[in-house]
């Protein structure tokens, strides 16, 4: 008797079970199609309309109406958060601290970006990369102070500035094509490309290996948050003179993302950039620093 009960109460377990498994799923696929009709595809223009055609397929964002909704999501983000905490940075700290904090997170990209050099094939970057991370480690110290810069304004060139490396770039410089575009909630515009290498960048940074393994991660994050906070502050005002003046501010975020990673792959080699806010070269300073706040936001 008694085990013909326990038998029943295993069969009735299995059963509950399968139950529990086929809700589960039907749960799961509801959420899957739910997602799918919320993202829904950006309905391409009439085949016989050209014009509408070719900038249908310049624009590549299929995903647009999913692509908007994230969007708008990373302004309120930014609005509600990022930026008030980026006002009370600049204004909590002066210019000299906040150049150093800028600098000690920069050279702490720096062996990444080295890594990102060589596999690109810059042998001249990759030597700048090298002697700027022992310099500024060294002399900085620890990278407090971008000495390998240098401050000379008779001749701007003599130190090495920083520029920036990165594996969705060294997927470019391999030949893979960026696919379609893509707003990262709380990261930004992206690409299936470039949203590949954030995902990969975390492992090829030596420096993340420098501390524990359960604290790695978090060790990358809080780079790239004080990173944010910083390059934010710095471009408070002309963020909010760009986005005024765009009449589609999505549009207009991604045509600059688009245009400044360009330009980045191509190392600051390629075609003048016709926009005012894009610098030629595209270093983390002046220009190319503001347009950074904005395509990340």
């Amino acid at each position: 008797m008694r085990e013909h009960f326990t038998t029943l109460r295993a069969k009735t377990l299995r059963e509950n079970a399968r139950v529990i498994g086929t809700k589960s799923s039907i749960v799961a696929a509801a959420a899957i199609v739910a997602l799918a009709t919320l993202a829904g595809c950006a309905t391409p223009p009439p085949a016989g309309d050209k014009e509408a055609m070719a900038a249908f397929n310049e624009a590549n964002d299929p995903l647009e109406p999913l692509n908007r909704y994230f969007f708008e999501v990373n302004r309120g983000f930014d609005h509600l958060l990022l930026r008030p905490i980026s006002e009370i940075y600049r204004g909590a700290l002066p210019d000299t601290a906040r150049n150093s904090v800028r600098s000690f997170v920069n050279n702490l990209e720096t062996p990444g970006i080295f890594v990102h050099d060589v596999l690109q094939g810059e042998q001249d970057r990759a030597a700048e990369s090298f002697a700027r991370f022992v310099a500024n480690t060294t002399f900085g110290p620890l990278g407090l102070n971008d000495i390998a810069a240098g401050d000379n304004p008779k001749d701007p060139d003599a130190g090495i500035p920083f520029h920036n490396e990165d594996f969705g770039q060294t997927l470019a410089v391999w030949g893979m094509a960026p696919g379609p575009y893509l707003m990262v909630p709380f990261v930004g515009p992206s690409n299936v490309r470039d949203a590949f290498g954030l995902a990969i960048n975390f492992y090829i940074n030596p420096i993340n290996y420098a501390v524990h393994e359960d604290k790695r991660f978090a060790f990358a994050l809080g780079r790239t948050i004080v990173r944010g906070i910083d390059t934010r502050s710095r471009n408070i005002e002309t963020f909010d003179e760009i986005e005024r003046g765009a009449i589609d501010f999505y549009a207009t975020v991604r045509s600059l993302y688009r245009q400044y990673r360009n330009s980045e792959i191509a190392n600051g080699r390629g075609p003048e950039n016709p926009l005012p806010e894009m610098s030629e070269e595209f270093e983390e300073d002046n220009e190319a620093e503001r347009v950074s706040s904005v395509i990340k936001k």
